[in-house]
């Protein structure tokens, strides 16, 4: 068995220096993201996207493997790592919700930003990161912030004063920018896209797959541009640099859902003399723990309300993820997973509602859906397919990572593997209750249609 003392050191092995930082020579923080931004990266082993700047910034730094976000969709994902708190505890769960009603953050949550500033930061959600780059400055938070950040750019700030800065790179998210992609050179052939087994073989299918690394790609163009403007300025030898995803890959299974495509990102650090060039991380981290870890950089203590851990200093690795997703836009769900080792056990709190059950922007943007809605009707999907089109979903899936990385083989009802999914499932409670999960109060009807008119109210 492994020490306490390995595993802490384990932990620490990619970071060097880690004494606290002369509140004189703090040095900056840029969170530089990509909207459903899953690790699809050349330094993440896949072989058809071009991301050499990502990868350059991997090589100089630490790259995780196992990074997870708390939710599948931006809002509430946003929402929890830009706090440093569950979305499910401060009651900032459901997608794009609280927008007409001014919720605050409970009391003892606070933006990120705000405890930045207070330390003596600049904070910046940019708007311009390079020149040619505009972008909206995207903080999609499901409550009211008041002057969430001092400025739009990090030259905004006094002299020798350390910045935090966000950079929301929307390129990856479906919209104006795919288009954009496919207009640059050495595009990725969609005959050489792999397919996961609960895709057809179908050429729409393999042609919004390539479309998305496409747009991967594009989005590595502009973190250059972002670098080549840290470089002109010589900032980037003391600027910590957090290279990761807002949520999962926008595609059929992936963004809006609990399986790995969802929730699983890149995460990668940079921070030359401090982080070890080179350096892998297996252990599973969330993005509260990014969170965690700027704090921790600037020199501010940890909150008491608080669930991220320091990637430089936790006395000990995670052992378990959880992840929920609740109402995406119209349509109504609640879903709570918890990965441990190989095993992910998913629990459907409403399970009478099909995979299908309708979405707009899923309908509009997602043409893999269509596609697999047609081959149904035509008899023409593989079992595993056919699996998206059922009726309803169990009330629990449980995978073997390992032997089943795509989560197709639900072994939820296999004896064999019925400790697993007790001890787990035991786990996953444990949780809703020691977090105060929120979703246990479902939306009022007039909650739902002030938020969403449109909203599908069947169970709510």
């Amino acid at each position: 068995m492994t020490s306490g003392i390995t595993r802490r050191a384990a932990l620490a092995a990619p970071f060097l220096n880690l004494r606290a930082q002369d509140r004189k020579d703090r040095p900056n923080i840029l969170w530089l993201l990509g909207d459903d931004l899953g690790p699809q990266l050349g330094c993440y082993g896949n072989k058809l996207v071009r991301t050499p700047n990502a990868d350059s910034l991997a090589a100089g730094g630490a790259r995780f493997t196992h990074c997870f976000t708390t939710a599948p969709v931006c809002s509430p994902s946003r929402s929890a790592w830009n706090t440093g708190v569950y979305q499910t505890t401060s009651g900032t769960h459901n997608h794009r919700s609280h927008r007409k009603d001014g919720y605050p953050l409970p009391a003892g949550i606070r933006l990120i930003s705000h405890r930045l500033h207070d330390a003596g930061y600049f904070t910046a959600n940019v708007q311009q990161p390079a020149p040619g780059v505009r972008i909206p400055g995207k903080t999609d938070f499901n409550f009211a912030a008041e002057k969430p950040f001092d400025g739009t750019h990090w030259n905004q700030r006094a002299k020798g004063q350390p910045f935090f800065a966000q950079v929301n790179l929307t390129a990856p998210h479906k919209g104006p920018v795919w288009p954009e992609a496919r207009k640059k050179r050495d595009l990725v052939r969609p005959a050489d896209v792999e397919l996961p087994p609960y895709y057809p073989d179908h050429p729409v299918v393999r042609d919004e797959i390539a479309n998305y690394l496409d747009a991967v790609s594009y989005w590595d163009h502009q973190v250059g541009l972002v670098l080549d403007g840290l470089r002109a300025e010589n900032l980037m030898d003391n600027t910590a640099i957090f290279v990761f995803g807002d949520n999962g890959r926008c595609l059929l299974r992936g963004k809006q859902w609990l399986y790995d495509p969802g929730t699983h990102i890149p995460l990668i650090v940079h921070w030359p003399g401090r982080v070890k060039a080179g350096a892998v991380r297996r252990d599973p981290v969330l993005s509260l723990d990014i969170t965690a870890t700027a704090l921790e950089i600037a020199g501010i203590e940890r909150p008491a309300l608080f669930h991220g851990q320091s990637l430089l200093t936790a006395p000990t690795p995670r052992t378990q993820i959880f992840t929920a997703r609740d109402r995406c836009d119209m349509t109504v769900d609640r879903i709570r997973a918890v990965r441990e080792g190989g095993h992910k056990l998913i629990r459907n709190f409403l399970p009478d509602r099909p995979y299908t059950q309708f979405n707009e922007y899923i309908a509009k943007s997602y043409p893999t859906q269509s596609i697999i809605r047609e081959l149904h009707a035509a008899g023409k999907l593989t079992p595993v397919q056919a699996q998206w089109m059922a009726a309803r979903r169990p009330e629990l899936e449980l995978y073997d990572l390992k032997a089943d990385p795509h989560e197709v083989r639900n072994l939820a009802a296999d004896p064999r593997h019925a400790a697993t999914r007790d001890r787990l499932l035991a786990a996953l409670n444990g949780w809703i209750v020691e977090t105060k999960d929120q979703g246990e109060r479902p939306e009022t009807r007039e909650e739902i249609e002030r938020e969403e008119p449109r909203a599908s109210l069947k169970g709510a």
